[in-house]
């Protein structure tokens, strides 16, 4: 299992960290980390610190520093960064510019309602988008804008498939039209959406190879697609299991009990956390403090990339 860019291969291998400031980490963010740090320090790579704080009204300036304290109190270093998001509207904007060009980009002015009641589910937490501003007239649009209605703006896609080959779950592939629909790449309130502004990063910070959780799993053909419109080179993709708490529900930063504050109290140093992670996350055979540092000695991608792909979930204990 090697990372790096799937039409790039001579390019050296760098993941990224990109952490949004809007709580502290939780344990599947820290496991998410550390797999992304393993993977791609084992391979002679560098990281990528990115703050992406897209959403100006939930990201917060104190929680990008505790971010940042926290990567470095558990030893999870970075070679490049931090960057951040905010401040760079222009070069989404030249990327909006430049797809508006290449696919149809049109208003959608559908409330959450209009989603929800025309939207089939599909994939979980996911809709498929029906279409319904796809082929509006101009002169209804005019008309709607000219009412104040807000709108977002969305890139239609192909009735065609995408796949990838996921480095950790294997061979990946989606209808865009039938399994995902049109999506956003600009929202209601102006800020670009977050596929436009990861593919434009990741390219721009020579991110190759994408350490994350399986729940993006399915965002991947999108970041694709618009990979291909801006003709810019496919990362290499690697979802690892989400943890999941009793319920069996994703961890979130609500779950107290997972956050980085109460896990410190609980294991007492950052090694024994790191260690705890490691071992129900696959990487280290026993529940052994450790630091990443430690884990690297042994770390082994192919005996990772088995363990990982035998799970979606991993409860968190």
């Amino acid at each position: 299992m090697t990372c790096g860019n799937n039409n790039v291969r001579s390019a050296p291998v760098r993941g990224r960290f990109a952490p949004s400031p809007t709580g502290r980490m939780h344990a599947g963010n820290i496991y998410s980390a550390l797999a992304s740090w393993l993977i791609t320090k084992s391979q002679g790579g560098e990281m990528v610190l990115r703050i992406d704080d897209l959403d100006p009204d939930r990201s917060k300036t104190a929680f990008a520093d505790q971010v940042m304290r926290d990567f470095e109190l558990l030893g999870l270093t970075w070679d490049k960064g931090p960057f951040y998001q905010q401040g760079r509207a222009g070069a989404y904007q030249a990327a909006f510019d430049a797809i508006s060009a290449k696919a149809h980009v049109y208003p959608c002015f559908c409330t959450r309602a209009d989603l929800h009641a025309a939207s089939a589910p599909h994939l979980g937490e996911r809709n498929v988008y029906a279409g319904t501003c796809r082929n509006l007239p101009a002169q209804q649009i005019e008309s709607r804008q000219q009412e104040g209605r807000v709108c977002s703006w969305r890139v239609e896609v192909p009735d065609e498939e995408i796949s990838f080959e996921d480095l950790l779950q294997g061979p990946y592939r989606e209808n865009s039209l039938r399994e995902c629909g049109d999506f956003i790449i600009r929202r209601a309130d102006a800020a670009f959406g977050y596929h436009l502004a990861t593919v434009v990063d990741d390219a721009e910070q020579g991110v190759n190879c994408i350490v994350r959780g399986i729940d993006l799993q399915s965002s991947t053909p999108q970041q694709i697609y618009l990979q291909r419109l801006l003709g810019i080179a496919t990362p290499q993709y690697a979802h690892v299991p989400l943890f999941v708490n009793d319920q069996q529900k994703r961890l979130a930063k609500r779950d107290h009990d997972a956050a980085l504050d109460a896990l410190i109290e609980r294991f007492r140093t950052p090694e024994a956390l790191i260690g705890h992670i490691a071992y129900i996350g696959g990487i280290q055979p026993e529940d052994d403090p450790a630091t990443p540092e430690e884990l690297l000695k042994t770390f082994d991608r192919k005996t990772f990339a088995e363990n990982a792909s035998q799970h979606f979930a991993i409860t968190w204990k």
